[in-house]
């Protein structure tokens, strides 16, 4: 297996790796805000936590004051449904450099459907996490612990200054404005990254074992894009509301190996360069599917009750949390642990996804389609790995803070639980399973229960019974710290090194 000529490089870079420098105007985020029918701002939401924090009394982390996190948010409040979604443009260290990094949440408050009580629910994007299956594989075209595994972390990175070859590689983000119908039942709004730089780090998911070698990463790699784009559909006939998802993995334009400072290998899709020089017509794309290399993604779904606890199961009754079942097929429900039903992923309604030839069609207009794969995950293979998480674990905390605005009652329990790994309802995986580096387009499907006020606050008519089909890939705020460093005191998690440094 060719995938042995993967794992044995080592990064190559000791060229200094600029970051962007990125100057975002910041609006103001207040409580009346989400009193609204709808408000789309960009916010500072670390001057947000600050400003909370100061006004509860609240010690900040050291050197928090000078970090800088500036979100494209977006708010929709009618018919009984708060939505809350907030898209990461770049975040800041306390230095003049800032870093683009994908991220995407969506918060949803509403009554449950039959006895009208409030819950609030997250389900978090965690990462790309690019596998290569062995002879040992338990599930075939996912992920798993038997399973050559690299976490891809994209970072925002302009790797201009590696090879006068490569081009320039500065992110970009394009905010997909919000708007609306006339008579205000159809919404939509998104997000997009371009030039995305991607670090992969060899990774285990083991739940008794779980670590990454943070040595160094084992390949940069660039993508095209990243672009989410949202759309709500509130039809008061037939008493629905549905939030629909398209999330885009663009395809890999840049991908370097190497062995040792200096000399490494560059695959791009004209072919293999050493040193600036070709040394065969080998493309990205032909080492990516001679290695096997597929795609996944990572996901954890949580719920929260002011009273009750939840727990989810698929459609056959097996529960799901904190286990491993394939459910491509299957519905995963989550209920009240009285037995109503709050919400209801089906992985088997979108159970295809779209791949977008670049070689048979640089034009990236005719695809073919294929099976994804989806099957839930012990937590702890996750969650415990603390060490690739740890900024993410560290800073998802403030989260919750935009919950004190949108449902104060349920704000305790948030903050212990809604962002919290180790208490999510279910990990689950959607595998990609033929790849080769191409454009990815897919659109899986979630389904939330949920009543509607008599009279709504926005102006809209009371929706008796309104059902909300919205993402699987619906990813929460995760906040990171991007200063990366090398694993510091024994008594402190592995954590990403920083990128090379000349």
């Amino acid at each position: 297996m060719k995938i042995s000529s993967l794992i044995s490089v080592l990064l190559i870079c000791t060229v200094l790796i600029s970051v962007i420098s990125v100057s975002v105007k910041a609006d103001t985020l207040v409580k009346e805000d989400f009193q609204q029918e709808s408000f789309s701002k960009t916010v500072d939401f670390f001057d947000y936590a600050r400003a909370y924090a100061t006004l509860n009394g609240i010690p900040t982390p050291p050197g928090f004051q000078n970090q800088h996190a500036y979100l494209y948010m977006n708010y929709i409040n009618t018919s009984g449904l708060q939505l809350f979604h907030a898209g990461l443009d770049n975040i800041t260290n306390g230095g003049p450099a800032s870093f683009r990094i994908p991220m995407q949440s969506f918060i949803m408050h509403c009554k449950t459907n039959n006895r009208s009580r409030d819950v609030l629910l997250g389900s978090t994007f965690l990462m790309l996490m690019a596998f290569n299956e062995t002879s040992n594989t338990i599930y075939p075209g996912s992920p798993d612990v038997n399973d050559t595994l690299w976490a891809s972390f994209s970072m925002g990175f302009d790797l201009s200054a590696l090879n006068a070859t490569l081009p320039v590689l500065n992110s970009k983000t394009v905010p997909i404005a919000l708007t609306h119908s006339d008579d205000k039942l159809q919404w939509s709004w998104g997000m997009k990254y371009t030039n995305l730089t991607a670090l992969w780090w060899r990774t285990w998911i083991d739940p008794i074992n779980p670590h990454f070698d943070n040595s160094w990463p084992v390949a940069i790699t660039v993508y095209d894009e990243l672009t989410f784009t949202y759309s709500l559909t509130i039809d008061p006939t037939s008493g629905t509301a549905t939030l629909t998802e398209n999330h885009v993995i663009g395809r890999m334009r840049e991908l370097l190996l190497g062995w040792i400072p200096l000399l490494w290998l560059h695959y791009n899709s004209t072919g293999t360069y050493w040193l600036g020089m070709k040394t065969s017509n080998d493309t990205i794309y032909d080492f990516i599917d001679n290695n096997g290399i597929k795609m996944s993604i990572v996901n954890f779904q949580s719920s929260i009750m002011a009273d009750h606890e939840t727990y989810s199961q698929t459609s056959s009754g097996q529960n799901v949390t904190n286990t491993e079942l394939p459910v491509a097929n299957e519905s995963l429900a989550t209920y009240a642990d009285d037995g109503e039903k709050i919400s209801d992923a089906n992985f088997g309604s979108k159970d295809t996804y779209k791949l977008f030839n670049y070689t048979a069609d640089p034009t990236e207009t005719s695809y073919e389609t294929y099976n994804a794969t989806a099957r839930t995950a012990k937590a702890a293979g996750f969650a415990s790995n603390s060490g690739l998480f740890v900024y993410h674990i560290g800073l998802m905390k403030f989260l919750p803070l935009v919950v004190v605005h949108m449902y104060p009652q349920l704000y305790e329990r948030a903050k212990e639980s809604i962002t919290n790994m180790s208490r999510a309802n279910y990990f689950y995986l959607i595998g990609y399973q033929v790849y080769s580096g191409y454009r990815v387009e897919h659109d899986p499907v979630l389904t939330v229960y949920m009543s509607a006020p008599t009279l709504g606050t926005t102006g809209l008519p009371g929706i008796g019974g309104i059902i909300i089909v919205g993402i699987i890939g619906i990813i929460a705020v995760i906040v990171a710290v991007i200063v990366l460093r090398r694993r510091g005191p024994k008594d402190e998690p592995e954590v990403p090194p920083p990128p090379p440094q000349a």
